[in-house]
């Protein structure tokens, strides 16, 4: 090998190692949620982030906040186009995971999941909204997400205004209701209530709930029936009353649950407000001028609530080896430590770890649920697009141009469809 020769080959391999470290250099990675940034998910992840970036300094990492309705409308046509990131939190649940996964749109997480060992932190009952078969069912089939975190729904509750009034905390449906009635007579709108979101047809299932046993959630979550709808017909007429009691505004249907309903509770005009622990940060961090605290909605077993979202990986990502070392951040026990500390329901937090009060209540009523199997879902996960169609449904409720009746009829319809096409 001659001279010119020797120099040609190095000078290759000097581009060849140039165009390595500058594609290294370029990688980028993109990770999506959609947790606000006051939630100890959210801060408890950007901590796990921070990790990733110190291990990968050559690495771009680019997080975006993403909303709940963006995904939740337009989830399919994103994980299908050259724009879904290399991981992003997703909603469970048939109507959303199931559905993508069905399409074939994200990554099997079987393999990762033995051996990264998220099998000793994720137990059966953990992870029964990760799996989902080929019509979409949650239950059976490949793991395609992962949760890292916990929730469900309660009632929030102004312990000055139960005291200044004489209102113990509710131990049955009947003591709930008195209680309403306690605060409106003396002049006070007992609940607040958003419809624009989820926070009305939470509502909605928590009293379809308190008339629900195991083999109606079983069956109304599996379409496994025709839709049996009782429960909700009980829980329709119980809004209708409410409102028409003065419990619930009408003003109501002008409200998300998060910027509005949230709000009149955080301000300390209403006493109650019934949602989710993903309000827990932000009214650690708001509320200064009174003492709260949570209790759960007395039904006779189950509530509304599950394992958090999913960390799922689209089957476009192109860096899943970086997908999968964030979820074992957010899995680990340092970070689930950190997540219980800020007040937020973590999954494979140490107990003897939490200092934290709000983390010691959330652990300590997840757990209630939870071990008595009592975590009822969300009410719109069976069916596709049945997220809309409660939110517009429960709103026909408040302001009256919705019978009870109408109500059950019209979301009978597309449940037995969807049943019917299994």
């Amino acid at each position: 090998m001659n001279i010119f020769s020797k120099l040609a080959i190095s000078a290759g391999m000097s581009l060849l190692l140039a165009a390595g470290v500058a594609q290294a250099q370029n990688k980028t990675f993109n990770i999506w949620w959609f947790e606000l940034p006051d939630t100890p998910q959210s801060k408890a992840w950007t901590k796990a982030l921070g990790e990733l970036k110190a291990k990968h300094p050559d690495v771009t990492v680019n997080f975006e906040l993403k909303t709940f309705e963006q995904l939740q409308k337009a989830g399919s046509l994103i994980l299908n186009s050259d724009q879904a990131p290399d991981v992003l939190e997703y909603n469970k649940g048939n109507a959303t995971a199931g559905l993508v996964a069905s399409q074939g749109l994200l990554t099997p997480l079987d393999d990762q999941f033995k051996s990264r060992g998220w099998d000793k932190i994720l137990n059966d009952n953990s992870t029964q909204l990760s799996k989902y078969d080929a019509n979409g069912i949650y239950g059976s089939g490949p793991i395609i997400g992962i949760p890292a975190y916990a929730e469900f729904v309660s009632v929030f509750y102004n312990i000055d205004l139960f005291q200044a009034n004489g209102v113990k905390v509710p131990t049955t449906l009947d003591e709930f209701e008195a209680a309403l009635a306690t605060f409106k007579q003396k002049g006070i709108t007992p609940l607040s209530l958003g419809t624009v979101d989820s926070n009305g047809q939470h509502l909605l299932y928590t009293l379809a709930l308190t008339q629900a046993d195991d083999t109606w959630v079983n069956n109304y979550q599996g379409l496994k029936v025709p839709l049996d709808t009782k429960p909700f017909l009980f829980a329709a007429k119980k809004i209708v009353d409410w409102v028409s009691k003065g419990y619930i505004s009408k003003d109501s249907t002008g409200l998300k649950g998060t910027g509005g309903a949230d709000n009149l509770f955080s301000s300390g005009k209403a006493p109650m407000f019934i949602s989710g622990t993903w309000n827990n940060g932000n009214f650690a961090s708001s509320i200064k001028n009174f003492k709260w605290s949570q209790f759960v909605f007395p039904t006779p077993k189950y509530t509304v609530g599950s394992t958090g979202n999913l960390f799922v990986v689209p089957k476009g990502s192109k860096n899943k080896d970086l997908a999968y070392e964030f979820i074992d951040l957010a899995l680990g026990k340092e970070n689930q430590n950190e997540q219980a500390n800020l007040g937020g329901v973590a999954i494979a937090a140490d107990p003897a770890a939490v200092k934290d009060e709000l983390g010691k209540r959330n652990v300590e009523l997840f757990s209630n649920i939870s071990g008595k199997g009592g975590l009822g879902l969300y009410p719109d996960w069976p069916v596709p697009g049945y997220y809309e169609l409660l939110i517009q449904a429960t709103t026909g409720l408040v302001t009256g141009s919705t019978t009870p009746e109408q109500f059950a009829e019209r979301i009978k319809k597309p449940y037995d469809d969807a049943q019917a096409a299994q």
